[in-house]
């Protein structure tokens, strides 16, 4: 293993910002849609800092609860080779790529979202483009408080990540930015943080991403609602660019991320490892959440011609077209506010026994005091 594969990164990755500020002098323009999801971003705020219980003591042998069956390389030969301790270290070391790339997206998409703030033309979607700043701070501070206190193990941004970043927040189009933030990497954020909602066993990693999961649920409903209209007023030959750079993103996702920069660091045979991640069982669960999410929403803001469809049905998930995408968003918005009342159930129940506690230790320093006065001098 490389001495340093793991540090805590540090430095800067500068990449230049396409397009121009905009100011608008219309500022009564907007939805009704817009303007309430605008009234719902800022409702929805919370403090990560208050609602996560950070101090609950991680499995520092699997800080996830991760279960065997969402390591990729869990019932191969392999694995079956590897000793407990190994095991560990494969355990660990998923943790912090994992939450590292949930990290590193996370401060792309506020990135993304402030770009967005300068450059989409319309008041309303400035103002819940803000709002989205806000919440893309907060997780990025979660997930960063997540692997530096819990975790304790940091990669680098991954090359499938990293390009897909570039570009979108490059490219000089308002659009574009949208359809690679709240389309694509919003995509890939969703399907992944459900899978730590659903799956994972540690009930820190199981808040973090319900709540993170709720906001994101908004962003695309934002980024749905933005390039609705807009795709339906462009020509033939500016709906083919933007399916060319959606096509070449879902292959990207799709073959991109097995942690190629994990294995080699973990130094098991990379080649073999990715090779086998990308056929496992998690693996083929993080592709069907996935296009779950992107292809309604690629149909939903009518990037869905005969071109497009063609591309989908080679990456085997035109299927997932059918799915109600605004249904799966209500369902994050359910699950975290169940998950919500049921972590203050518990505190409220923590409370109540510690002021019992403290209640009797009081009743029975009375009983002493009263019996010593009693007592014949």
């Amino acid at each position: 293993m490389k001495p340093d594969a793991t540090a805590e990164p540090a430095g800067n990755w500068a990449v230049p910002l396409g397009g121009d500020a905009l100011f608008t002098w219309d500022y009564d323009a907007g939805t009704e849609q817009m303007l309430s999801l605008y009234s719902r971003g800022k409702q929805r705020q919370w403090d990560a800092e208050t609602r996560l219980d950070w101090d609950h003591d991680v499995d520092p042998d699997n800080p996830l609860g991760l279960p065997d069956t969402f390591i990729w390389i869990a019932g191969t030969p392999l694995w079956e080779r590897l000793p407990e301790a190994e095991r560990i270290t494969v355990r660990r070391h998923l943790a912090g790529w994992l939450y590292s790339q949930f990290l590193h997206g996370e401060q792309g998409a506020l990135v993304c979202a402030a770009k967005v703030v300068q450059t989409v033309p319309d008041i309303a979607s400035k103002f819940y483009a803000a709002t989205q700043v806000v919440d893309e701070a907060r997780h990025v501070e979660a997930y960063q408080r997540m692997l530096h206190d819990k975790i304790k193990l940091h990669y680098p941004i991954s090359a499938g990540l990293r390009g897909l970043l570039e570009t979108t927040i490059g490219d000089s189009r308002w659009d574009i930015t949208y359809l690679g933030m709240q389309v694509m990497i919003e995509g890939l954020a969703l399907a992944s943080f459900s899978i730590q909602r659903d799956r994972m066993r540690d009930p820190l990693a199981r808040a973090l991403n319900a709540y993170v999961l709720q906001d994101e649920a908004r962003h695309v409903a934002f980024g749905r609602l933005a390039l609705r209209d807009y795709y339906s007023q462009l020509s033939t030959a500016e709906l083919r660019e933007r399916e060319d750079f959606a096509v070449e993103a879902c292959w990207v996702l799709r073959d991109r991320f097995a942690g190629e920069d994990m294995w080699r660091n973990l130094d098991y045979g990379a080649d073999e490892c990715v090779a086998l991640a990308n056929r496992s069982p998690g693996q083929r669960e993080f592709r069907r959440r996935l296009f779950t999410r992107i292809v309604p929403t690629l149909k939903d803001i009518n990037l869905f011609g005969p071109r497009m469809r063609e591309a989908l049905r080679e990456l085997g998930v035109l299927g997932f077209s059918r799915v109600d995408g605004a249904e799966t968003s209500a369902e994050d918005e359910r699950i975290a506010d169940d998950i919500a009342a049921l972590e203050l159930a518990v505190r409220q129940r923590e409370v109540s026994a510690a002021v019992a506690r403290g209640a009797g230790s009081d009743d029975a320093g009375k009983d002493d005091a009263g019996k010593d006065e009693e007592r014949p001098k």
